[in-house]
């Protein structure tokens, strides 16, 4: 297509979309001949379309302006318009750090750990969002009280469409949670739930922020292998139990974030020990050492263990993540942990 014709075709807008013809995929082709002559084919559904012969005059009218030596021809061919992908420009320009929050195994507490991790972050000063990108099991709603949330989208000048996310306690939210109901289970295939993070992660409007964080679904499935090429600067955390069986899958995402050129920050062991009220005595359910080892062998630090606490539970239950509550035990370790997130 001649870029001078396809520029001015631009000018026309199409009544019932809003749209100009050619992002529209109203403009088949346009070309200009050697001699000058002008060419113009436009596709529409029916050849009878009622907007058809009034854009097929606008066309001849606005080259007859232009180039009022030559001649134009505009043809009319039925067949569906193919409307242009416009190239969406991405809303993460202005976030200083991107860490995704990973496991091996499901039901180490990843997503409590993300959600105190982004409290602990904000309650330091920075700005924080968080991406639930566990687009099978999206939890981060319920951990932030706000399950009833309905995104809603904006459109710029340019034609680009934002997602609004919400805010609690001051950080930013988006999950694909807000776009389902609670019963809801999503049998998407890789390709749909990758497409779907791209989604979320460049079109929701973020702002500047000093850390996104991304909760990741356990395992190393199509969005975890894929965050890297979406996100090329995320960095990423490991969660896991102390017991065997979680770290030593753990060590295989690790292995996976190593080949896909992931910058490893370290290792947080999650219900590490439970203490005694009354004894004070740390009582180690799950085993002892699990994430030190993992960290050996992955040869990453292990940077903090976070105690088995019922209060965890229920402030994840209650929307009020335990980070909240100066002075707790798992709040200290929380907050010792975002040392090392740069």
């Amino acid at each position: 297509m001649n870029e001078q014709l396809e520029a001015l075709l631009r000018q026309i807008i199409h009544p019932e979309t809003e749209q100009n013809i050619v992002d529209s995929g109203f403009v088949d082709r346009a070309d200009m001949g050697e001699n000058g002559d002008i060419a113009v084919t436009l596709r529409f559904s029916k050849a009878r379309d009622p907007f058809a012969q009034k854009i097929k005059g606008s066309v001849e009218r606005l080259m007859a302006e232009h180039f009022p030596s030559s001649k134009c021809m505009v043809i009319i061919r039925e067949a569906a318009p193919k409307p242009r992908r416009r190239e969406q420009v991405t809303t993460t320009g202005e976030i200083c750090n991107v860490i995704a929050i990973a496991s091996g195994k499901g039901g180490v507490g990843k997503s409590t750990v993300t959600a105190n991790l982004a409290v602990a972050l904000r309650q330091r000063g920075y700005n924080v969002g968080i991406l639930d990108a566990d687009i099978y099991g999206p939890s981060q709603t319920k951990m932030f009280g706000v399950e009833g949330f309905l995104p809603e989208a904006e459109r710029d000048e340019e034609g680009n469409e934002y997602i609004i996310p919400a805010q609690s306690l001051g950080i930013k939210l988006m999950s694909i949670g807000f776009f389902i109901r609670p019963t809801d289970a999503l049998m998407w295939r890789g390709g749909m739930a990758v497409n779907a993070l791209h989604q979320l992660i460049h079109q929701t409007q973020w702002g500047k922020l000093d850390y996104l964080l991304i909760d990741l679904p356990p395992g190393t499935g199509d969005i975890s292998l894929d965050v890297k090429s979406i996100v090329p600067e995320c960095k990423m955390l490991l969660v896991t139990t102390p017991h065997q069986a979680a770290s030593h899958v753990a060590v295989k995402a690790g292995h996976a974030s190593n080949k896909l050129g992931h910058e490893l920050l370290g290792v947080i062991e999650n219900m590490s020990y439970f203490i005694d009220n009354d004894t004070n005595k740390h009582h180690y359910i799950f085993g002892k050492d699990g994430g030190k080892q993992l960290a050996e062998e992955l040869n990453i630090p292990l940077l903090g263990q976070v105690p088995l606490v019922q209060s965890i539970r229920e402030g994840g239950d209650e929307g009020t993540p335990i980070a909240l509550q100066d002075g707790h035990p798992a709040t200290q370790m929380f907050e010792s942990i975002c040392q090392y997130l740069r």
